[in-house]
C-alpha cells in the first residue's frame, strides 16, 4: 500500500468511524483505479461505503496526490480478503490463505494452506502435507484469506 496515500486518507477513515483495511492502486494507461478498502467492528454497509467515498474524494480533489484521471472505489474487504498488513495476517491466524509470492520459492510462486502465525518479519504457513514454510513478509506479492464457506 502507498504509504503517502494511506497517511492521506486514513484519518479521513478514521473520523468517520471505520478503519482503513488497505489500498490498491491499479494504473491503466493515462486512467488509474483507486480501491479502498474500510472495515468496523459493527461490519461496512453501502452508506459507509458512500460516505468515505465522498469524502475521499473531496480530498484527493484537493490533494491531487497522483497525476491523471483515476476512478475511485470504495468497499469492504469482504470474506476473501486481502491481506496488507503483518498485524492482518496475526489477525487471521488459523484461517486459509492464498499467497502469490514475487519470486519463486521452490519454483512455486503460489501456495495455500494454513496461516500459523507470524515470526518476526516472516509469515509462517501450514501446507496440506503439515509441512511448515517462513515466507518472507517483504517477498508476498499478495496475500488473501480463502472464505470458509
Amino acid at each position: 500500500m502507498s504509504t503517502s496515500l494511506e497517511a492521506l486518507i486514513e484519518p479521513v477513515v478514521k473520523g468517520l468511524g471505520c478503519d482503513l483495511w488497505g489500498i490498491e492502486r491499479f494504473s491503466q494507461g493515462k486512467h488509474s483505479l483507486l480501491k479502498v478498502y474500510i472495515d468496523a467492528e459493527k461490519g461496512i454497509d453501502v452508506e459507509d461505503c458512500a460516505r468515505i467515498s465522498r469524502q475521499v474524494s473531496a480530498l484527493l480533489e484537493v490533494e491531487e496526490p497522483f497525476k491523471g484521471k483515476y476512478t475511485l472505489e470504495v468497499s469492504s474487504p469482504g470474506l476473501d480478503r486481502r491481506l496488507f498488513t503483518l498485524a492482518q495476517f496475526e489477525g487471521f491466524k488459523g484461517a486459509q490463505v492464498k499467497l502469490s509470492l514475487r519470486t519463486p520459492y521452490e519454483g512455486r510462486k503460489r501456495f495455500t494452506g494454513m496461516l500459523c502465525g507470524i515470526e518476526e518479519q516472516d509469515v509462517v504457513i501450514r501446507s496440506s502435507d503439515d509441512e511448515e514454510v517462513l515466507f518472507p513478509y517483504e517477498q508476498i506479492e499478495r496475500a488473501n484469506v480463502v472464505p470458509n464457506i
